[in-house]
């Protein structure tokens, strides 16, 4: 295949299994300080307990978890503490999940960087014979060796810290702990940081209990809207209901999979809970989650029956194109637009408002399945891969492919669209090298991104890239070639030119016919045999 990488099958991906409301809780001030007071107080309990569970490290097991649990009981609720070790407990994973990325991102660039330094000054890349380019100069080549012992410093201390169980994290965030010693830059002052970080450190959140009262005993919500939260031993003196729980004015309405919050609720099955305050915008908020059960993946060939909406992911838009079942494109592109500037709320608004109409899009054609890259940028964005375009390392650094997937796999399966993953290798340059200028008109300009997706619909089709050849300009034989049409994988001979047959259609006629018109050819000059050519049929006399 000429140094071409393998390519990974097309699969079915499968669909969500869990899932998140959320609405807002329009409490009182009063509601509001009684929450803040209980947050603060089951965050102090929280920050203590991951305390102790790093202090652990691989030291912990199901005895050390059961003490944590036991000493936190005394000082809240049981169902408080069991909420808290089981946050805590995977907070603490996912630490040690990050350091784990961390650590094998280091590893990386250090052996591209010695990769890189072995090799001699100003030297070309051979992918052949599997050999990295060299630096371009002498500074060069020094800078990049003392950034090879500073990250051989850091492997060499995350080493340590993996091997003892040791992780580092901040309850709150690390970056707003950063922000603490640059106020001014950002434009906060004292007092405003404290309250976005006491925010982001209370703790208001609960698991879910299936068989217990609308599905939570510590934070209740009914069937009507309802909130109450079972207090801490210490705060019972604030409860205005009876059972040591204090009933909150606001109600709770989920406009978003209400029905089905409903559902599960009415039949007492677990839903988890989690109320957190937003200082910026000065509002509370409730987040209702559950599991779902895991559906069945269907057969990539059942999905595909009806054909497939190829998308291009860009950092940008969304470049879809349908295909039917031959591989063949089928209408005109669509582009979806998004704006990747502004907050992170607007970011994700604007990613929610691209898939909507994507799938608006593909229920439109009929197609059953949309087919997208299975793209990782997470080894993509250093300069020892791409050098010093800064500008393109900046893109696929803000390019949101791993947020962008998750929201379009949970959105399709409310709508029944299957989504399918190929490998994204050579799409864009194939698309662009066999489908751009073959689809572009005068008045329908094709650019790459339109042609990636044919790539990316034809690959999850398992047909290949590369289209068939143009039809003959002069005649309809076959003898230049292919025709333009995809034939169906189960044609026979599709793979190569149609059969010479004699007849009318081929402008060819039998040797049997051929002889007639040999004995009974006119004497004239006009219609002398030499004039006869193979590739010209008169009409048959009517004398025969």
């Amino acid at each position: 295949m000429g140094g071409l990488r393998e390519l990974a099958a097309p699969f079915v991906v499968p669909g969500p299994a869990g899932v998140a409301v959320r609405d807002r809780l329009r409490v009182s001030a009063v509601d509001a300080a009684v929450l803040a007071e209980v947050g603060v107080f089951l965050g102090s309990l929280a920050g203590g307990d991951l305390a102790e569970r790093c202090r652990q490290g691989l030291a912990h097991d199901a005895a050390g978890w059961a003490v944590r649990k036991r000493e936190l009981t005394g000082k809240s609720s049981a169902r408080w503490a069991g909420s808290i070790t089981k946050a805590t407990h995977d907070q603490w994973a996912l630490a040690r999940r990050g350091q784990a990325a961390y650590r094998g991102w280091l590893r990386g660039q250090i052996a591209s960087i010695e990769a890189r330094l072995a090799r001699p000054l100003g030297a070309k890349a051979n992918k052949r014979e599997g050999l990295v380019r060299g630096y371009g100069s002498r500074g060069e080549w020094h800078a990049k060796s003392r950034r090879l012992h500073t990250l051989k410093d850091r492997l060499a201390a995350v080493e340590a810290d993996w091997a003892a169980g040791r992780v580092h994290m901040v309850r709150g965030g690390r970056q707003l702990a950063h922000v603490r010693h640059h106020l001014a830059a950002s434009g906060l002052s004292e007092r405003a940081w404290r309250e976005r970080w006491q925010a982001e450190r209370m703790f208001l959140a609960a698991d879910g209990e299936s068989g217990k009262r609308f599905g939570n005993e510590t934070i209740r919500i009914t069937d009507t809207g309802r909130v109450s939260i079972k207090l801490p031993a210490p705060l019972a003196h604030l409860a205005n209901a009876p059972h040591g729980r204090y009933l909150l004015d606001a109600t709770v309405r989920f406009r978003h999979r209400g029905q089905e919050w409903l559902d599960r609720v009415t039949a007492n099955r677990a839903v988890a809970y989690r109320i957190h305050h937003d200082v910026l915008r000065g509002r509370w908020y409730v987040t209702a989650s559950w599991q779902r059960a895991a559906a069945p993946v269907v057969a990539l060939d059942a999905v595909l029956a009806r054909g497939v909406v190829g998308v291009d992911m860009n950092d940008d838009h969304l470049a879809a194109w349908h295909l039917d079942t031959h591989g063949n494109p089928v209408g005109e592109p669509r582009r979806f637009f998004f704006d990747l500037t502004g907050s992170s709320e607007l970011r994700d608004a604007q990613i929610r408002h691209a898939l909507t109409r994507l799938l608006h899009h593909a229920r439109r054609c009929g197609a059953a399945a949309i087919a997208i890259e299975d793209l990782d940028f997470t080894d993509g964005t250093s300069r020892e891969k791409h050098g010093r375009n800064k500008q393109f390392r900046r893109l696929l650094s803000r390019f949101p492919t791993a947020k962008l997937k998750a929201r379009l796999v949970s959105m399709a399966a409310e709508q029944d669209i299957a989504i399918v993953a190929v490998d994204a290798a050579y799409t864009s340059r194939w698309g662009a090298q066999h489908w751009q200028q073959p689809l572009t008109t005068p008045t329908r300009k094709i650019s790459r991104h339109d042609a990636a997706s044919i790539a990316v619909g034809r690959r999850a089709l398992g047909h290949p890239i590369r289209r068939r050849t143009a039809p003959p300009h002069d005649d309809r034989s076959d003898r230049r070639g292919h025709r333009t049409v995809q034939a169906p994988s189960g044609t026979r001979r599709r793979e190569e030119t149609r059969p010479h047959l004699p007849g009318p259609h081929t402008r060819c006629v039998s040797p049997v016919v051929e002889r007639k018109r040999g004995t009974s050819l006119p004497s004239t000059v006009r219609g002398s045999a030499t004039e006869q050519q193979s590739w010209q049929q008169d009409s048959l006399p009517l004398s025969v």
